[in-house]
C-alpha cells in the first residue's frame, strides 16, 4: 500500500493545534536571525501565511496536493508540492539560502524521523535552525494515561495516516544531535507542565 499523503484538508483554517504552538513557536523566532525560513509539512499552509502576515520571509512545502492547492490561493509563489523520498527541495527553492527549518506536527508521522533530521540539516547548508513540534510524551503523561486507561484513544491506531512515532524531550533532542544540531531551546505546549499537548525543540547547526 503507497504511503498516506493527504489528511483531508477542505480549507484555509487552522488546525486545532495552532492555537497552543502559535505563542511558543513566535517566541522562538526572530526576524534579524531566521530571515528566510522553510516549513516543512506546511498542509494547508495556514502557519506560512500567517508567519507573512506578522513580517517573517517564509515558504512552505507539503506532500499533500489538496493541501497545497489550497495555500497557494492565498499566497502564490510561496508554496511547492514536496516529495520527501527524493532527498531534494522542490526545485523553485534549490537556489534559495533557507536559514531556518520549522516543522510543526509532522515527525510523528514519518517512517524514518532520523531521515527527516538529515533532510532539514542538508536544506539548511550545514548552518542554522530547527523548530520542530510533535505531541509530547513523558513519564507523568504516560503514567496518567496507563492510569485511566486511555491509550488505545490517545494512540487512534484506526486513523489512517495517523501518528507511529511517539517522542519524548529526550528521544526528539536525541533525533536532532544524532544529526549535528546543539539543542538550545524548549516549549512545552498547552496544559499544565509535563502533561503537554506537544513540544517545541530548537536547535542550531554552526
Amino acid at each position: 500500500m503507497a504511503e498516506y499523503k493527504d489528511y483531508g484538508y477542505f480549507n484555509d483554517q487552522p488546525g486545532h493545534t495552532f492555537f497552543y504552538l502559535q505563542q511558543p513557536l513566535l517566541s522562538l523566532l526572530d526576524k534579524n536571525v531566521n530571515r528566510c525560513i522553510l516549513d516543512l509539512g506546511c498542509g494547508n499552509g495556514h502557519l506560512v501565511n500567517y508567519l507573512l502576515e506578522q513580517g517573517f520571509n517564509v515558504y512552505g512545502t507539503d506532500a499533500s496536493e489538496k493541501g497545497i492547492e489550497i495555500a497557494k490561493k492565498s499566497n502564490p509563489g510561496r508554496f511547492y508540492l514536496q516529495d520527501l523520498s527524493t532527498g531534494k527541495l522542490p526545485a523553485e527553492l534549490q537556489s534559495i539560502n533557507f536559514d531556518t527549518i520549522i516543522s510543526t506536527e509532522v515527525i510523528e508521522h514519518l517512517y524514518d524521523p532520523q531521515g527527516f533530521v538529515d533532510f532539514c540539516k542538508d536544506a539548511l547548508a550545514g548552518k542554522g535552525e530547527i523548530i520542530i513540534s510533535t505531541p509530547y510524551h513523558g513519564y507523568l503523561k504516560n503514567l496518567a494515561l496507563s492510569i485511566s486507561n486511555k491509550w488505545d484513544a490517545h494512540l487512534g491506531p484506526l486513523w489512517l495516516g495517523g501518528h507511529i512515532k511517539f517522542w519524548s524531550k529526550a528521544s526528539l533532542s536525541q533525533a536532532l544531535t544524532n544529526s549535528g544540531f546543539t539543542v538550545v531551546d524548549f516549549k512545552g505546549c498547552g496544559r499544565i507542565p509535563y502533561f503537554w499537548k506537544s513540544m517545541i525543540i530548537k536547535g542550531r547547526l554552526s
